[in-house]
């Protein structure tokens, strides 16, 4: 941990790459609101809602991520599963491209979290 009035370490590769799946899985979540907005039906609200959490989430844990909060690990492992949930809901509409587009992005954003919530920031 640095001191204060010191400079901040260096972002890992894997950080960056990490910060990097947390905001392609934020405009995905973004994009995929949108259609689903436009589909309508009640069925959506849940998926509606597991995106609103995830975009949310992948916001803020790159957020946090690029600061260096050292609540950053924390973040990373809930950012994981709001992922994980996300992807789940949206596999639940299988023959909609964008969802599955936005399944494969938040997969890939969970691998992500789940390994630098377990790294040193």
């Amino acid at each position: 941990m640095t001191q204060p009035g010191t400079t901040m370490p260096a972002m890992t590769k894997e950080m960056q790459d990490c910060v990097e799946a947390c905001m392609s899985c934020h405009n995905m979540c973004e994009e995929t609101m949108s259609s689903c907005m436009q589909m309508g039906g009640q069925a959506q609200m849940q998926i509606m809602r597991a995106l609103m959490d995830c975009s949310e989430m992948t916001r803020m844990c790159a957020d946090m991520m690029m600061r260096r909060s050292p609540m950053s690990p924390e973040m990373c492992a809930m950012c994981a599963k709001a992922c994980d949930m996300c992807a789940e809901a949206c596999m639940s509409m299988p023959d909609d491209k964008q969802m599955m587009r936005c399944a494969e992005a938040c997969r890939r954003c969970a691998e992500m979290c789940r390994a630098m919530a377990g790294a040193r920031m």
